[in-house]
């Protein structure tokens, strides 16, 4: 690969010599282009993949500057192709066996194309199941004996700060709350500060808020920190701008292209921060050296970290993350290595090639699936590794934190906008030149939203055979042997992760820092049963959020709240009352006509019924602190929390008093 990119043009001498602190809100411009290439479409690209098999067409995209004759690939290229392979064969294979075992043992009904219907889909819904199970297991692998194909972090410790490589740690936001964002900015900034290369990146928060209050305590805020940073004379000065746009464009996608079309050529490496990012000094350090050390990097994305709210349902979803959640990290990192997904924020990437190839342009047509692209960041890493460089998830890169939504409502406000995005982004699989590991993210982030409907059809379609069939099997124990056993095979798949991650604590000695064996124990059965109760919830609400974007109807979504202000009975009695209404009727209609049928609906009715009492009892704070005093729920960071966090909260406190005051 040409490595030119490790030159990039110094800025101009008067960058910082010349400019006073405080005396503007950015620096001077120094433009750069980033134009987008339109998109082929699905059935265009089809069409030119044809044509290309032929010899009669070529993919119209720009092919790397470096590409040649077909290089000798990489080590781990030969190691992601091996592990991909055996991916696929275990998910095939099981896939196939269970499929089997439910053909035969699926009883005769009068509609067979009900009954193929169920087939088909159980088959689909198998293949989902078995693939989060692989992953998770190969994430165990890795917990317990590491991988050596993969980029770390500890490699680069040691190694020298490149003074060349400037770097602008990004942080867009847009109405969000203040006190978060400038606390956890603020701890960044002096963990950085204190390991002595301060000098070598600026910060930039750039704000699309419309909310003019809103604005005026952002700018307020960014003062405030210019002003105490400044004050810590013993700590290295570290450059913070403040950008507020007014022409508000392509969300966050389109804020972050005009930072970069503004100040790109200004720096080599750009981090990106999320509002509620908080990243400590080392970290970002070594992602630099991790950047300098592997030329053919265009990210490097960190594995977060969610903590932060004390509610219990956020809480039950930072646990689960430290615990299961990590192994599916993992997971994605053994079979993807230098061709991994980047998920926005907490990553850092190489400026120079990002402005030439991962612009994005609109996807043509009308509807929800057209217009800006909203989840840039999956098709961003699908550029990048096709412009020729590599994408890497690292996982022993600590000290990367963001926080979960305060409450379920929050949190499925958040999954609208993911839900529509990831479906937008399945229109680009069949681009040229995109990876195939890209393609199947495509694919894998689409049906994260889709199983949700195609999960709710073939608990619908089980009801409808057992409510029309007067033969219906009448109790467990009459159901035969062969869908007892499959039925246990699915639920073992399901489960199996989390396990695995308590398997992965107990081996490697760290269930203290998860409050003891009993702790950890009771905890992941809390995190279990809480999870086993929202699963409805969130099915009925993705299944809606599918809906209305192959549809294109209008539903609003809001940014989620950072912090836990807890849920009125009087939204969730809006937000989930009708679905619990729905269920209700459906049970009543059922029972008239077959209760037998009612063991299908069961698990899913239940839940639904106590929806908004859940969601509104798991949205307050006092309930996760009274959980969090009992040692239940507790993740390392709270056993030891790490000095950036301690100083996030720290700042944060003070904040929030002084807005009091």
């Amino acid at each position: 690969m040409n490595t030119s990119t490790n030159t990039t043009p110094a800025p101009r001498s008067t960058l910082r010599e010349e400019r006073h602190p405080n005396a503007v809100t950015a620096p001077p411009l120094n433009r750069g282009s980033m134009v987008p290439r339109p998109w082929r479409g699905f059935w265009n690209s089809i069409g030119t993949a044809l044509l290309s098999v032929a010899g009669k067409a070529l993919p119209p995209y720009e092919a790397p500057a470096h590409a040649g004759a077909q290089p000798v690939p990489e080590a781990w290229e030969t190691a992601a192709n091996r592990r991909r392979l055996v991916f696929v064969l275990l998910t095939v294979l099981s896939t196939a066996f269970a499929t089997s075992l439910f053909a035969n043992a699926q009883p005769s009904h009068d509609n067979v194309w009900l009954q193929y219907g169920q087939l088909g889909l159980f088959g689909l819904l198998s293949a989902w199941v078995v693939t989060g199970f692989v992953t998770a297991l190969m994430g165990f692998w890795v917990s317990l004996r590491g991988d050596a194909h993969t980029l770390s972090a500890a490699a680069v410790r040691n190694d020298p700060m490149n003074p060349d490589a400037r770097t602008a740690i990004i942080m867009p936001i847009c109405n969000e709350d203040v006190a978060t964002v400038f606390a956890g900015l603020r701890a960044t900034c002096e963990s950085l500060a204190a390991t002595g290369h301060a000098r070598q990146f600026d910060v930039f928060v750039l704000s699309d808020s419309y909310d003019p209050a809103i604005a005026a305590a952002e700018k307020s805020a960014w003062e405030d920190l210019r002003a105490a940073l400044a004050a810590q004379p013993e700590l290295p000065q570290i450059e913070v701008y403040y950008r507020l746009r007014t022409r508000r464009t392509h969300r966050k996608a389109g804020n972050v292209a005009d930072f970069c079309r503004r100040w790109g050529s200004d720096y080599r490496y750009m981090v990106v921060l999320d509002a509620d990012s908080v990243m400590s000094g080392s970290c970002i350090v070594s992602m630099v050296k991790l950047m300098e050390a592997h030329p053919k990097a265009g990210i490097v994305q960190t594995a977060t970290q969610a903590i932060g709210h004390a509610t219990l349902h956020a809480r039950a979803q930072q646990f689960g993350s430290r615990v299961t959640g990590r192994l599916f990290t993992l997971g994605m990192q053994f079979w993807q290595l230098g061709e991994s997904h980047y998920w926005g924020h907490n990553a850092i990437i190489r400026v120079e090639p990002f402005m030439k190839h991962c612009a994005l342009a609109p996807i043509q047509g009308t509807g929800g699936m057209s217009g800006g692209i909203m989840s840039h960041d999956f098709v961003e890493a699908a550029l990048m590794r096709r412009a020729g460089y590599h994408v890497w998830l690292v996982s022993d890169l600590t000290g990367s934190y963001e926080q979960q939504p305060p409450d379920l409502l929050s949190e499925l406000q958040r999954d609208r906008r993911w839900c529509q995005g990831n479906l937008q982004n399945s229109r680009l699989m069949a681009e040229p030149g995109i990876h195939r590991v890209h393609r199947t993210m495509f694919a894998i982030g689409a049906m994260s939203y889709l199983s949700a409907p195609l999960w709710l059809a073939f608990l619908t379609i089980g009801t409808a055979l057992w409510a029309a069939d007067s033969s219906a099997i009448p109790s467990w124990q009459a159901v035969p042997e062969e869908l007892r056993a499959l039925w246990m095979w699915t639920l073992t798949m399901l489960f199996m992760p989390r396990v695995l991650g308590l398997l992965a604590v107990f081996l490697k000695g760290e269930q203290k820092s998860f409050g003891g064996t009993a702790g950890l124990l009771g905890s992941s059965v809390v995190e279990t049963v809480l999870a086993l109760m929202q699963a409805p919830i969130r099915m009925l609400a993705h299944s809606l959020f599918v809906l209305v974007a192959l549809t294109g109807l209008k539903l609003e979504w809001k940014s989620p709240p950072r912090e836990a202000n807890g849920v009125s009975w009087r939204d969730a009695l809006a937000r989930l009352a009708p679905m619990t209404v729905v269920i209700g009727l459906l049970g009543l209609g059922v029972a008239a006509i077959n209760a037998n049928a009612l063991i299908w609906l069961a698990p899913v009715a239940l839940p639904l019924l106590l929806a908004v009492p859940l969601t509104v009892a798991t949205s307050h704070v006092d309930l996760g602190a009274w959980m969090r005093s009992r040692g239940v729920l507790l993740i390392p960071e709270e056993s030891w929390s790490p000095a950036v966090l301690r100083r996030a909260w720290r700042h944060a406190s003070r904040f929030t008093l002084a807005q009091a005051a």
